[in-house]
């Protein structure tokens, strides 16, 4: 009996095979939009109606004949295929060596390439196609062979040379995650809140069942008369604007002779699950407001909210204004939306029936728990912040490297449901904030155009959580004098870029026309960091010189604790 393959049969039942699998993914794509709802599911209030989609047939075929040919050619390598070297993660020599490893990557790649490209051919709403184009980037994800041992060249080659002990500390790094609740990006056990992260000198000084106010120790010996409040975002810790002292952006404020106070917003616990957006605009924003203003004795002050801390200033600011207040002289938004027409990827969760259940399930009270809101975030970038550490900790046995940001990113918040309600339905659903009286915040209607101050804006360009096109989208809404500045890289990298690094660029353009798009043809490209572009913008704005204080607070307001606090060491 011939041992070998009948090659020319087994391509014949490959191809059939193939065509027969393709020709039902193409019915059931083109049968989707169609689906006909069931009457007891359509009754149901959280079943949303599905959403048309159609295929044109010339588009299939043209995908289908696309992937016959590129399937035979394959076949016809046979086990001496290898996968695109550009995917890093069959880049290695030991899945070119692994002729079963690389053939189930290059079959991979294909599959892949086929379904992006349906995804692509689709005739539906751009929504739609962003949440058809999620579900499969997920999928690609979930489902490549470097995932599993079993197929992961790399990670049996390490097995081999270990002497299998590769395999035993995967699974030592398995349990220590499965107790710990989250996947390891980093050596969390190399980071203290306190010791070697947060470290700039400070004290609280004020402190209410939300926040802790943080004022810093002065670098100079005169500081500007206005002082400098930075509200970080309550998604998470602040301490991302102070990881070590060359990256600090706190501390490259206190070295500007700002009198620099930040707020910590308290990890929510079940004593927290009634906390609403009002709450956080003004028992958050505007009392820090106060208490500075309060303790520095200063008519106005500068302040920064970043990421979604610039959305509660920029309310807060509206709030003020309807009570006929202007307690700041300029304000700073960092990669911050206002108008949420533009939002990126995570469009693609919000809908009516998402919203309503988060309503229904913690509107009137309960958390939303950090590790939920720290996972969806993750799988965002699912290959960098997901798969990757599963392939390294568990498959490879090895322990990621001690790394201050991605240390951070592990310690989640919670988030009180009422609160987190609002901001959903307000914002990202229905983008109330920026239709002048439509939001009631603190007993005052919303209306940005009433906030006419000096504003400095910046966006980052690649931006996967606040788009560079949402973040410039406030210049259109805010009557003061605007500049808008834009940096490399994202929505962290690009914020946190220290002058000394000498790294990236920024670009800046005085015109502010209606879009983005607009303003980048007449920009110009800066070497370097905006951060120096933002002192020189804010220098004019802070005030004379006066001496430096010698102790934390005024009066009565005196430190309780050292920076950072105990707030900011709270798990979630």
């Amino acid at each position: 009996m011939n041992s070998q393959p009948d090659w020319a049969a087994a391509a014949q039942q490959f191809q059939k095979t193939a065509t027969d699998q393709w020709a039902n993914a193409f019915k059931s794509f083109q049968g989707f939009g169609a689906m006909p709802q069931m009457p007891s599911l359509a009754s149901m209030p959280m079943m949303p109606s599905l959403p048309h989609l159609s295929f044109s047939p010339e588009k299939l075929q043209e995908l289908q004949q696309a992937y016959m040919r590129e399937a035979t050619e394959l076949w016809n390598q046979g086990l001496t295929a290898n996968p695109s070297s550009t995917d890093k993660r069959f880049a290695s020599d030991a899945w070119s060596h692994n002729p079963v490893s690389a053939f189930s990557a290059a079959v991979y790649l294909l599959n892949a390439r086929a379904l992006l490209g349906m995804v692509e051919a689709a005739e539906t709403d751009e929504k739609t196609k962003s949440k058809l184009r999620f579900a499969v980037e997920q999928w690609m994800a979930a489902s490549a062979p470097s995932n599993f041992l079993a197929l992961n060249a790399e990670a049996q080659k390490k097995a081999i040379e270990t002497k299998g002990e590769s395999i035993a500390k995967g699974m030592q790094n398995l349990l220590h995650d499965l107790q710990q609740g989250h996947v390891s990006m980093t050596d969390e056990s190399q980071f203290e809140v306190g010791r070697n992260v947060a470290t700039t000198e400070g004290a609280v000084v004020f402190e209410n069942e939300l926040i802790q106010l943080i004022e810093y120790k002065p670098l100079t010996k005169t500081v500007h008369e206005r002082p400098f409040l930075v509200v970080p975002p309550c998604i998470n810790k602040f301490y991302i604007l102070d990881l070590q002292p060359e990256n600090s952006l706190v501390r490259f404020l206190v070295e500007q002779g700002h009198r620099t106070f930040v707020v910590s917003w308290r990890n929510p616990d079940d004593s927290m699950k009634n906390v609403t957006w009002d709450d956080y605009v003004g028992k958050g924003a505007i009392e820090a407001i106060e208490k500075v203003r309060e303790i520095s004795g200063a008519r106005q002050i500068n302040a920064l909210g970043f990421c979604v801390g610039g959305t509660i200033l920029g309310t807060a600011l509206s709030v003020l204004a309807a009570r006929g207040e202007k307690p700041l002289a300029s304000a700073t938004f960092l990669t911050s939306l206002l108008d949420f027409s533009e939002t990126g990827i995570l469009d693609v969760f919000i809908d009516e029936p998402f919203v309503k259940f988060r309503e229904q399930q913690m509107g009137k009270g309960g958390l939303m728990k950090g590790q939920d809101l720290a996972s969806t975030f993750s799988f965002l970038r699912p290959n960098d912040l997901v798969w990757n550490y599963v392939v390294g900790n568990y498959l490879k046995g090895e322990t990621p490297p001690p790394f201050d940001l991605l240390y951070w990113n592990s310690d989640s918040t919670n988030l009180p449901g009422p609160m987190y309600a609002w901001y959903l339905r307000n914002t990202y659903l229905e983008n109330n904030l920026i239709k002048p009286g439509k939001c009631t915040v603190c007993g005052e209607k919303v209306d940005f155009g009433k906030v006419d101050l000096p504003v400095y804006i910046y966006g980052s360009r690649e931006d996967h959580i606040v788009p560079i096109g949402g973040a410039y989208a406030s210049t259109q809404h805010l009557p003061g004098k605007k500049r808008f500045v834009m940096g490399a890289s994202g929505h962290i990298a690009g914020v946190i870029n220290p002058p000394a690094k000498k790294k990236r660029s920024y670009w800046t353009n005085d015109k502010l026309p209606k879009t983005h798009d607009e303003w980048l043809k007449g920009a110009k490209e800066h070497p370097g960091s905006w951060w120096t572009d933002w002192a020189a913008w804010l220098k004019p704005y802070a005030g004379k010189q006066v001496a430096a204080p010698k102790a934390y607070g005024k009066g009565k307001i005196k430190a309780i604790e050292p920076a950072p606090g105990r707030y900011v060491k709270a798990k979630a």
